[in-house]
């Protein structure tokens, strides 16, 4: 028997296959990269990886089909398996087994949409085929007196210490039943969620017997798999594990097969998505899908040993990975993939879809890179196989790629080398194309090789973006990382990325082609546990809660430490880290914190119940008094996240985490020899640089040095070019680059110079200003929803951040609600009439007043203006949407009101800031002014805000928000000069003004309309009251006159919609009908006349009630326009605003229903649509935090318009409340019903019910409030959409 000598770490690629050995003999590694399918001449890579390694070493023949592994000590594989197997929707067969009222609730999810402007909105298919509701139920028993509601129930305690009343226990016959008839279908794979379970787990444990029994292969039970509170995530991680799990199996048995020991005395370790490895035998669904790149980031975080934080920065053909590392792995708890939340420890790992393959567009003047990528097949042009223009043949044509250094890969038959003139040919064609843009605005012609360097300059900005929003916007500074590049493109690109972030050094390891491969062989073996909790953490050592905390960590620990020890590990390999899930009370935004590292060492498992210590204890005692300050740990960490502190607020355990790690002897560091003098060149060439002082282009002559030929301590100067095995080097002029004792590259980078641009619009330019504009508002807007508070902007993002130039014109605007778009513009300029010339430096305006911009009065806009000067040059804007700002209604969203008043604080303007001073007083006064309105009798009470801490909050929030646009864009202003970024600012403006003439030349001439032609379009309310359009456009120019004249007048009521609330509706439809990413900003405006006539219900008078018409009317405006347009069918038509709550607090949400089906689409269902965009809070946080219980949220059946393209159907939300509570619908869409199309029938219209106790039932109507006792429900049935085209045509 031989020795095992060999170790493999393999990356298995959705493309490539990695392999990195080490073996035995001269020399002491090998490394080898294959096709990750190519089954003509392998069953499987990763094997045949090893298998040529094994013969390349010891000269042995190794069948393909099944060779002997007594020579491998260990294979460590990361895999995309279980990623591509979710994307291509590949997994087990599967059925769903849930709460009875919750059978859609995962395909509702959060109910927002990926993409806001797509009016076909899409999503990925199902995991599971079938779904069996099951008639169990607990909730959350509250002592709130309500002996009634809760006499004679089952009161159980959960594992998080909270108590729940046990409604109805599940039927274990019928479920059995319809398991049975499930199994007789073919399905093998189940996933029981149910709603509590996450503390609850016995009718989970009841369903997983029965499961087992009948013979399912595959049993995921939530409160197993991710024992954390939120149902949807949870219940998506549960599928996903359910639908994952046998194929990963499948693939381990496959592999082991293919060694003729079935690799007995090899240990198979497997990556999982938090950077730890694992046994195969625990390697599942749920904890593998970022198995790959997982290994990167533990091999950059190894290997970068310069002292400083690291930015991971890992360049692929698709897409880019962006990570940090700091002390530790940085993870995140829940993400999202391929359209599934995922509820489980992940690296914070964030991509762009940038990559090598992505491709180039020249559109309306800009240069835009991706999303579309070319793939591996057919791939950029230089493929040989008809393929795009990429971000690869801009590098090739540069002189930056060398096909005679690449592999002969390429080609029909794959083995020709890169294609350069193809991909030069390309270019000169996209460069004829971009110079008549060019001739016919008097700009200068660009050659192919400026046009090439301008695709790469915008490819890097793109790239550019989530590294700040990893490392900035999360409150670290960027200067003091070390960028750590990696991925088949890195090395391109790195001297680029570093320069545009300020960073200056780069760590590029010897291996950094395969460093995920590689990172795998670094890892250690983790054993994760975790529980949840629902505790009060205080800072008082001789708390109980304390000593609680402590046993059951210890517990956990003892658990995790057992199944290491039982691998075979030893106890001094083992490590044990804890960790606290903690929050502020009232807030959603949980934090892992681990425990100090100073008292990391506290005596473990001095609390396990095993070793006979009693719980009072003097041990005990002694060991709670050591307790880790997680408490002052929290506070930092939420500090440097958020930027502030909530001051008088309970600390919430949420969930307890151990991580028990067994160090692993990792891979050897194998040492170069070094060499003095100057390196040899093996090759010349030329490569174009752009010169960061002149800002022109030119050809350099540029060396090429073979990684493996340089020694250690050499030094190379820029340019040059470094070619390793899998990657190309690119040390661009002003750059040097030094080779380490390993054999790793660092490169020093020169600080970004000035450059002086021009004014004169050009393309590459703008699209870069595009960029940065844009990331500044979206800075803008992480900075926000850092600092908030409240439920509304940090967790449902109903907020808005924004750029105006210096005549108050939109420039960017990064919204999460589409209400929100160009709406503040107006604002901005009625600040700059109102307060102008009383502004000073240290000044910040605060509105909501209709008359002045506003839209209704819980949108606050906080303006700010940007000086330089002693002159206002820029003005920055946020708006948040507040939960309550008092009125006549809790939540400040009225059902009934009549008056604007009655609504709550109106301010048309007021100096929220003045040098420098916030003013807390004054807007503490106007906020609760509403409450000192004198009524007559029979008239509604107006109160003032109800929630006056997290208005003052939020308004901090917005201001902070405001100041970090005004430093980034004075920034850009050092940089390019004010004439410049000004200039810059309106070509953006220029830019989407052209591309929005386009558009309406395009759609006239698609519908076949005259030169200059008028398309009518009507819709109702359900008052009665018409919204009329008569649009006309005419062809010459690209214009578009919306007249709205014709439209009902103002109401004496609330859907009344201020001017600002159309210009939106009209923002978000052009933009919805313009099938590509342009710049959202007044440009798209200046086509358009916009006709309303004062004293209509779309320019009501100053004191009319407006709270509806910016969630309802607004929503009604735009199915006018879009019906006009002859887009789609109508969606639903409606929010759905729904409130309750009491003198104490008030809640607030918008429901989704259907969306309109299109030309070539069915719409889709349960989700909102059109002017918002807001999430809904997860079930199991509503019954935790409110007096409520969620009875059913299901998808409407067959509400949606029949037609060749079905609507989507609306949602079914059925509340019962717990104790007496106020509340109010206000809805629309419940008389007239959404229209179809072309054809197709109508959607539903809605349906609001009221359950008594008594058993009767009430019609609310759409528009209504109500006093709701214990025990009574509503019930919210939302619209359907619209069809479109006849079912036979």
């Amino acid at each position: 028997m031989t020795a095992p000598s060999f170790r493999f770490s393999i990356d298995r690629g959705g493309t490539f296959t990695d392999v990195y050995a080490e073996v035995p003999g001269e020399p002491e590694f090998r490394v080898v990269k294959l096709l990750s399918e190519d089954p003509q001449n392998y069953p499987d890579a990763p094997r045949e990886g090893i298998r040529r390694i094994l013969e390349s070493v010891t000269g042995e023949t190794f069948p393909k089909e099944s060779f002997n592994a007594e020579k491998i000590e260990w294979i460590r594989m990361g895999t995309t398996v279980a990623t591509n197997a979710l994307l291509e929707r590949k997994g087990a067969k599967t059925a769903l087994v849930t709460t009875k009222g919750f059978r859609d609730l995962l395909q509702i999810g959060n109910q927002s949409r990926a993409k806001i402007f797509d009016l076909k909105i899409q999503k990925l298919d199902l995991l599971y085929e079938e779904v069996i509701e099951v008639n169990e139920r607990v909730r959350i028993f509250k002592n709130s007196g309500n002996s009634k509601l809760d006499s004679g129930l089952e009161i159980v305690e959960g594992t998080t210490g909270e108590k729940f009343a046990v409604l109805a226990k599940p039927d274990l016959a019928v479920v059995r039943q319809e398991l049975e008839a499930v199994f007789e279908k073919g399905i093998r794979a189940v996933a029981v969620v149910f709603l509590h379970a996450y503390a609850f787990p016995e009718h989970e444990r009841q369903i997983g017997v029965i499961a087992s029994e009948i013979g399912f292969e595959q049993i995921s039970l939530s409160h197993e798999v991710m024992p954390m509170v939120k149902m949807v995530a949870r219940g998506d991680t549960t599928t996903v594990d359910a639908y994952l799990t046998p194929h990963i199996r499948n693939y381990l048995e496959s592999f082991r097969s293919g060694f003729s020991d079935n690799l007995e005395k090899t240990q198979l370790l497997f990556m999982q998505s938090d950077g730890g490895l694992t046994d195969s035998g625990n390697f599942k669904g749920s904890n593998a899908i970022l198995s790959g790149p997982a290994g990167g980031v533990v091999g950059y975080a190894m290997t970068t040993d310069l002292g400083q934080p690291v930015i991971g920065f890992d360049m692929g053909g698709t897409s880019t990975d962006v990570s940090r590392y700091g002390d530790d792995y940085e993870l995140v708890h829940e993400t999202e993939t391929a359209g599934v939340r995922i509820q489980a420890p992940q690296m914070h790992i964030k991509t762009v879809a940038a990559g090598g393959g992505s491709r180039l567009f020249f559109r309306n003047g800009l240069f835009e890179v991706g999303p579309e990528s070319a793939g591996a097949h057919p791939g950029p042009v230089c493929y040989r196989k008809d393929g795009y223009l990429a971000v690869t043949d801009a590098n090739l044509v540069l002189g930056r790629l060398h096909p005679e250094y690449f592999p002969k890969i390429f080609g029909t038959n794959e083995n020709e080398a890169l294609d350069l003139e193809a991909s030069r040919k390309s270019f000169e064609k996209i460069t004829a194309e971009i110079n008549v843009y060019s001739r016919e605005r008097d700009l200068p012609e660009l050659s192919k090789e400026e046009v090439a360097l301008g695709f790469l300059r915008v490819a890097n900005e793109v790239m550019v973006r989530p590294i700040r929003e990893i490392s900035v916007m999360r409150g670290f500074d960027i200067k003091e990382h070390v960028l750590a590049c990696f991925g088949g493109a890195g090395g391109q690109h790195a001297c680029s990325i570093a320069r545009e972030l300020g960073l200056s050094k780069i760590f590029i390891h010897r291996f950094s082609g395969i460093l995920s491969a590689y990172g795998m062989g670094l890892a250690d073996i983790v054993v994760e546990k975790q529980e949840p909790a629902a505790l009060v953490l205080t800072e008082d050592k001789k708390d109980n809660g304390l000593k609680n905390l402590l046993i059951n960590l210890e517990n956990l620990a003892a658990d995790a430490k057992t199944e290491l020890l039982a691998q075979g590990y030893k106890t001094e390999q083992i490590e044990i880290k804890r960790y606290l899930n903690l929050r502020y009370q009232g807030t959603d935004t949980a934090l892992m914190i681990p425990e100090a590292d100073s008292v990391s060492n506290y005596d473990t498992g001095i609390a396990n119940c095993e070793l006979g210590i009693s719980e009072s204890s003097p041990e005990l005692q002694k060991n709670a008094k050591k307790f880790p300050d997680y408490v002052s740990t929290f506070r930092e960490t939420y500090r440097r996240e958020f930027g502030f502190e909530l001051t008088g607020r309970e600390i919430i355990v949420d969930d307890l985490r151990v991580r028990a790690v067994a160090k692993s002897p990792g891979l050897q560091k194998f040492t170069l020899a070094k060499k003095d003098g100057t390196p040899e060149a093996v090759d010349q060439t030329k490569c174009y640089f752009m010169s960061e002082s002149s800002g022109s282009g030119s050809w350099q002559q540029t060396p090429i040095y073979r990684l493996e030929n340089l020694g250690a301590g050499q030094h190379l100067q820029g340019p040059a070019i470094v070619m390793q095995n899998t990657s190309t080097i690119l040390v661009e002029p002003g750059c040097t680059a030094e080779i380490t004792e390993y054999g790793d590259v660092v490169l020093n980078v020169e600080t970004k110079t000035f450059r002086e641009i021009g004014t004169q619009a050009d393309p590459v330019q703008v699209s870069i200003f595009g960029n940065l504009f844009m990331s500044i508002a979206e800075q803008m807007g992480r900075t926000l929803q850092r600092t908030a508070i409240s439920t509304n902007i940090k967790e449902r993002h109903d907020f808005s951040c924004a750029i105006f130039d210096e005549s108050g014109g939109l420039v960017a605007n990064a919204p999460h609600q589409p209400v929100h778009l160009g709406a503040m513009s107006e604002a901005v300029r009625q600040q700059v009439k109102l307060q102008g010339k009383m502004l000073k430096v240290g000044d910040v305006l605060l509105t909501n007043h209709p008359i002045a911009g506003g839209s209704h009065l819980p949108d606050i806009t906080i303006v700010t203006p940007v000086w330089k000067d002693g002159k206002a040059i820029f003005y920055i804007a946020s708006r948040g949407h507040h939960a309550d700002i008092g009125g006549i209604s809790p939540g400040s969203m009225p059902p009934f009101s009549r008056e604007l008043k009655e609504e709550g604080a109106c301010i048309k303007t007021f100096k929220l800031v003045e040098n420098g001073i916030f003013n807390e007083a004054g807007i503490t006064e106007l906020l609760l002014a509403p409450g000192k309105i004198k009524r007559n009798p029979g008239e509604p009470a107006i109160s003032g805000t109800r929630l006056l801490s997290d208005n003052l909050s939020d308004l901090k929030a917005q201001v902070a928000a405001n100041q970090r646009g005004i430093d980034l864009l004075l920034e850009m202003v050092e940089h390019y000069s004010l004439e410049v970024v000004q200039a810059y600012m309106h070509h953006i403006q220029t830019n989407a003004e052209e591309a929005v003439r386009n558009m309406l030349k395009a759609l006239s001439k698609r519908e076949g309309l005259t030169e200059v032609d008028t398309v009518e379009a009507n819709d109702f309310l359900d008052d009665g009251s018409e919204i009329v359009l008569r649009l006309t456009i005419d062809r010459r120019d690209g214009s578009a006159i919306f007249d709205f004249s014709g439209t009902g007048p103002e109401l004496w009521g609330n859907l009344n919609a201020p001017r600002a609330v159309t210009h939106s509706a009209i923002l978000y439809s052009l933009r919805c009908l313009i099938d590509q990413e342009i710049p959202l900003n007044q440009g798209c405006l200046n086509p358009i006349q916009v006709i309303i006539e004062d004293g209509s219900l779309l320019a009501p008078s100053e004191n009319a009630a407006v709270v509806g018409g910016n969630v309802l009317t607004s929503q009604r405006i735009t199915d006018v326009i879009l019906k006009a347009f002859r887009a789609c069918a109508a969606s639903q038509g409606c929010m759905n605003n729904f409130t309750f709550g009491n003198e104490n607090f008030g809640y607030y949400e918008t429901m989704g229903g259907g969306a309109g089906a299109g030309p070539d689409w069915h719409g889709q269902s349960g989700v909102h649509t059109h002017m918002t965009n807001t999430r809904i809070t997860d079930p199991e946080i509503l019954e935790r935090r409110y007096p409520v219980m969620l009875c059913e949220f299901s998808i409407r059946k067959n509400s949606g318009g029949s037609g060749k393209f079905k609507g989507g159907d609306g949602l079914v939300r059925e509340i019962e409340f717990l104790e007496p509570l106020n509340a109010a619908i206000l809805s629309e869409r419940r008389v007239h019903r959404p229209y179809g199309l072309n054809g197709g029938e109508s959607g539903k219209c809605g349906r609001n019910l009221f359950f008594r106790k008594d058993g009767s039932t009430l019609f609310l109507g759409g528009k209504n409030e109500i006093r709701a006792e214990a025990g009574e429900r509503i019930r919210i049935e939302t619209p359907g959409g619209g069809g479109y085209g006849k079912v036979d045509s």
